[in-house]
C-alpha cells in the first residue's frame, strides 16, 4: 500500500514544493510529499535544465514525482528520464485548471476527454518503474457516474492510488467541495488508496473532509501553504509560537538559499515569505518588507522585529 492510514499528503505544487519547501512540511509532521508538477515536454526536450525539480534529499523517505502532460509518445520519453532517478510514486495531473496547462488539452482538461486520459496513463504504466497514481478533478457535481467512469479506467489500468480534488476544473481553488462524489469513488474502488483533496486549510476542515468523505487519507495543498504546522495541528499539535514561526521562516528560506543561492533564493522566496505572514496578524509594513527582501539580513531584520497585531504564546492563522 502506498499510503498508511490517516496519510497527511503534501501536494505537488508548481512553484513551491522544493526541497526546502518539503523539508519545512517534513519538520511539522509530514511524510508524504511530491516534487513540483512537471511539464512532460520538458523532460523529453529539456531533462537537464528540468533537473533541479526533480532533486532528492538525501533524508526525503518518501517522495512522489508529478507529471502534466497529453501527447503519449512525451509521456513515455518523460517515464523514460524519470527512471533515471528515485522516487517513490510517478503521479498522474488529469486536474490542473491553470489556463497554460488546459490550453494544451492537459490536467483538467485531459480529465475530461477520457478515452485519451487512459491512453496516456495506460502508456506511463508501461514505461515507468515505479508505481503510478492519477491526481483528478471530480468531473461534475452532483452525479459521480463521470468522475466514476474516468477512475473504473485508472483502475483497471493498475492505478496505484487516486486523488480526488473535490471541485470541478471550472471551481479552480475555491467554492464547495463536492464530499459527495469524493465518498462515491472511496466506495467504489475498496483496492486502493482514495485520497480527498480540497479546502482543507484547518483542523476543523480536515475533520469536515473526513467525516462526509470516508477517507482516511487527505491530501493538502493551499492549506499549507506558510503553515507547514498544519500537518502538526491535525496530528494533536500546537499552532507555532512566535518563536518558532521565526526559526521556520529562517530555516525555509536558508534551504533555498542552499539551492539557489542568496539572491535568487531571496526574490524566490518572497512568495514564500508573504504566505508565512498570511492570516496570523502580522502588519501590513510586514508584507511590504517581504516583497522587497533582496538579502538574508533584509530577512532576519523582518522576521527579528516583526510582531502579530493581537500577539500571544501561540500565533495561530485566522481563516
Amino acid at each position: 500500500m502506498i499510503y498508511g492510514e490517516n496519510a497527511l499528503i503534501l501536494a505537488p505544487l508548481s512553484g513551491f514544493t522544493d526541497a526546502a519547501y518539503r523539508a519545512a512540511a517534513r519538520r511539522c509532521g509530514c511524510r508524504y510529499v511530491f516534487t513540483e508538477m512537471v511539464d512532460a515536454a520538458s523532460l523529453a526536450y529539456a531533462a537537464r535544465r528540468s533537473e533541479p525539480l526533480l532533486y532528492r534529499a538525501p533524508d526525503e523517505e518518501f517522495l512522489g514525482v508529478q507529471v502534466v502532460g497529453a501527447d503519449p509518445d512525451l509521456l513515455r520519453r518523460a517515464a523514460e528520464v524519470l527512471n533515471r532517478h528515485e522516487f517513490s510514486l510517478l503521479d498522474f495531473n488529469l486536474g490542473c485548471p491553470v489556463p497554460k496547462v488546459v490550453r494544451k488539452g492537459a490536467g483538467a482538461a485531459l480529465g475530461r476527454n477520457r478515452d485519451r486520459a487512459l491512453r496516456c496513463f495506460e502508456v506511463l504504466t508501461a514505461a515507468s518503474r515505479f508505481p503510478v497514481s492519477a491526481k483528478i478533478r471530480i468531473i461534475g457535481t452532483g452525479d459521480p457516474e463521470p468522475t466514476l467512469a474516468l477512475c473504473r479506467g485508472l483502475v483497471d489500468l493498475g492505478a496505484a492510488a487516486i486523488t480526488v480534488h473535490g471541485r470541478t476544473w471550472e471551481h479552480f481553488y475555491s467554492g464547495e467541495v463536492d464530499f459527495g462524489v469524493i465518498r462515491a469513488v472511496r466506495e467504489s474502488f475498496p483496492g486502493i488508496p482514495v485520497i480527498a483533496n480540497g479546502g482543507v486549510n484547518s483542523v476543523e476542515t480536515y475533520r469536515e473532509m473526513r467525516e462526509k468523505t470516508g477517507c482516511t487519507r487527505v491530501m493538502l495543498a493551499q492549506g499549507a501553504m506558510g503553515n507547514p504546522w498544519l500537518f502538526r495541528e491535525i496530528a494533536g499539535g500546537a499552532p507555532p509560537t512566535l518563536g518558532e514561526w521565526r526559526e521556520e521562516v529562517l530555516r525555509h528560506i536558508d534551504g533555498m538559499i542552499g539551492l539557489y543561492g542568496e539572491a535568487s533564493a531571496l526574490v524566490q522566496g518572497r512568495k514564500i515569505v508573504h504566505d508565512y505572514l498570511r492570516g496570523r496578524g502580522f502588519p501590513g509594513s510586514a508584507r511590504a518588507a517581504a516583497s522587497a527582501l533582496s538579502l538574508r539580513s533584509q530577512l532576519v531584520e523582518l522576521v527579528e522585529h516583526v510582531a502579530p497585531v493581537a500577539s500571544g504564546a501561540l500565533i495561530r492563522r485566522i481563516r
